[in-house]
């Protein structure tokens, strides 16, 4: 039997996914530089069901590589937190995408970003958040959309099966995580 402090382990069924990426979990977007070298950066994101939704400043870097080459990596997860007194973790979900980024608007003022926008600050704000933006409505900004075309999701304090090397003298995967 697992123990107790590894929490629920394995992929996330599709509601799980749903409730995880309707938190405020910060998503860790991955592109291309121009030179080829990987760029990473922390962003808000707006899930619809089926796309992931980024709001950049005109100026951000990141929004001109995502110009230039559209292939994107997105993982969203939540931080690790110790056990409680009863020895329990959080599931510790994590959600990886890989796809294509879609410039759905070039910097501009007033565009669907700001409805995205709207939403994001009240998920990452509270009810407050939308007077985050308005002192900066009329900064331009850019609105990109992932679809994914590969999702992978994992959840727990314990190895993933195909990571498993048996035959080395530890327990067996079997033995350690059911």
């Amino acid at each position: 039997m697992a123990e107790s402090f590894r929490g629920k382990i394995g992929a996330l069924s599709s509601a799980e996914v749903e409730a995880f990426l309707a938190s405020p979990a910060l998503a860790r977007f991955a592109c291309l530089k121009p030179d080829g070298a990987p760029y990473v950066i922390p962003l808000w994101y707006q899930w619809d069901g089926e796309a992931l939704w980024f709001v950049g400043r005109q100026r951000a870097r990141w929004c001109e590589f995502v110009a230039n080459d559209p292939r994107v990596c997105v993982v969203i997860d939540a931080a690790h937190s110790p056990p409680d007194e009863s020895g329990q973790t959080a599931e510790i979900p994590k959600v990886f995408v890989e796809g294509r980024a879609e410039i759905a608007e070039e910097p501009n003022i007033g565009g669907k970003w700001v409805e995205v926008a709207e939403e994001m600050s009240l998920r990452y704000l509270g009810p407050n958040g939308p007077t985050y933006l308005v002192p900066t409505l009329k900064q331009p900004r850019w609105l990109i959309k992932v679809v994914p075309e590969k999702v992978r999701t994992w959840q727990g304090v314990a190895w993933a099966r195909r990571y498993w090397v048996e035959g080395t003298g530890s327990p067996s995967y079997e033995e350690v995580n059911t």
